[in-house]
């Protein structure tokens, strides 16, 4: 029981990697409010979580949105222990074929939307606190088509490292968690066909040692290693869960 009577915030965690770390984290004490755009979803999500957690329905491209669920959370558990600032959108297109719209949407979800998550939660984090975010491993890679995500996933890196500092004396630790190829439906809800997201997965285990793509409870403990005190002496870091896909 690793998170025994912590609250924890997953933004994004409807699905996916998010309502992995939502379940590993409620499993292990926390008591978990998770956040996403779609009703339904959320309401399935927190069945599957169990534990009494609880869903808000937030969009981290409404700002406005973003501090009356924290205030949601913080009445029904208390301040916040844990932050996983985990929602996230995927985007492949070259440099010609970028209209403003998919620059707003992408930096605003991935950039944007990490920047003021983390500001509106601020206030409401008890000192200690640990703050995790979903970065990549691609973001200190050079990908063609991929300008958009791979820069906006960097920016996030920059983001924890300034955070990490910044917080420091009220000893909040700030570090990412940069995931692989992972099997979840992000690049099926961005939009993209069987036969691409085929393609991408193929690239991906070609090049990554291990030969194979990861899976999200294989990413859900390294959240739960981010969030509890095993990583007690680890800020403005990052864990790389990749395969090998970054560094071999």
């Amino acid at each position: 029981m690793k998170l025994k009577d912590k609250v924890a915030v997953v933004t994004g965690g409807n699905s996916g990697i998010g309502l992995a770390a939502a379940k590993i984290f409620a499993a292990e004490g926390a008591k978990v409010a998770i956040t996403g755009r779609n009703k339904v979803t959320i309401e399935n999500a927190t069945d599957e979580i169990g534990h009494q957690a609880i869903g808000i329905q937030s969009d981290v491209l409404d700002i406005a949105s973003l501090e009356p669920a924290f205030e949601k959370v913080v009445k029904s558990f208390g301040k916040i222990d844990v932050l996983a600032v985990n929602a996230g959108v995927v985007s492949l297109s070259p440099l010609a074929g970028i209209t403003e719209e998919e620059f707003d949407k992408v930096s605003g979800i991935n950039y944007k939307g990490v920047l003021f998550t983390i500001q509106k939660a601020l206030p409401y984090l008890n000192d200690g606190a640990s703050i995790i975010v979903t970065s990549s491993t691609v973001a200190g890679k050079g990908l063609p088509n991929a300008s958009l995500y791979i820069s906006t996933k960097a920016a996030e890196r920059s983001l924890v490292r300034v955070f990490a500092a910044e917080f420091a004396d009220r000893k909040i630790r700030v570090n990412s968690l940069s995931p692989g190829p992972i099997s979840t439906p992000i690049f099926e809800k961005a939009g993209f066909g069987t036969d691409t997201v085929a393609m991408m997965d193929n690239f991906f285990i070609e090049n990554s040692p291990l030969r194979r793509t990861g899976t999200v409870e294989e990413m859900a403990k390294g959240f739960l290693f981010l969030a509890s005190d095993d990583s007690s002496y680890m800020t403005g870091g990052d864990l790389l869960l990749d395969g090998g896909f970054a560094n071999v």
